[in-house]
């Protein structure tokens, strides 16, 4: 890892909340998609 020097803590920090914001869009994109399959196929029963 290169010496980030004083900057360390910003940029470490924003790699984590980069990194935190990115899995967050992930779950909800995949529980938003099993929800949609979900409706869709309760309407294709009626």
């Amino acid at each position: 890892m290169p010496d980030l020097g004083k900057y360390a803590f910003s940029v470490l920090m924003s790699y984590g909340l980069s990194f935190t914001l990115i899995i967050c869009l992930v779950a909800y994109i995949l529980y938003r998609n099993s929800r949609a399959r979900n409706d869709l196929e309760k309407e294709e029963r009626l």
